[in-house]
């Protein structure tokens, strides 16, 4: 009897504590959700396109302008600057920026096309 009257108050604790957690076990799993967090401001250095599909693109200069950070609403990724001084490739992703619209391509598929790089009166 004196087993269960010592082992009352850790099995009381256990409760207490899954019972707190209960309400959000979605908060358990570290690795994020699947929805697409929009970003409410730029990135500091980088130009801000605003696609054709509503969605934004932003682009930082790396390198001299021998590379671009291409950040997206999904992932980021360093582009390489190609042979064509207008194009910034890695692998099949490829970003044309011309004077102030921008294109990107994710293998065959054109992700993000009609780019206009907003300014301050956008």
């Amino acid at each position: 009897m004196t087993v269960i009257r010592r082992a009352l108050p850790v099995w009381a604790g256990m409760a207490l504590l899954l019972s707190a957690c209960a309400d959000t076990p979605a908060k358990l799993w570290p690795f994020g959700s699947d929805t697409v967090q929009d970003r409410s401001r730029a990135p500091a250095d980088a130009a801000e396109y605003v696609c054709g599909s509503g969605k934004r693109i932003y682009v930082r200069t790396l390198d001299g302008g021998n590379a671009v950070w291409l950040i997206l609403p999904d992932r980021e990724m360093r582009l390489d600057k190609a042979a064509n001084g207008n194009r910034y490739v890695s692998g099949n992703n490829a970003l044309d920026i011309n004077g102030n619209e921008a294109s990107f391509k994710d293998g065959a598929s054109s992700a993000y096309a009609a780019c206009k790089g907003k300014t301050a009166a956008n």
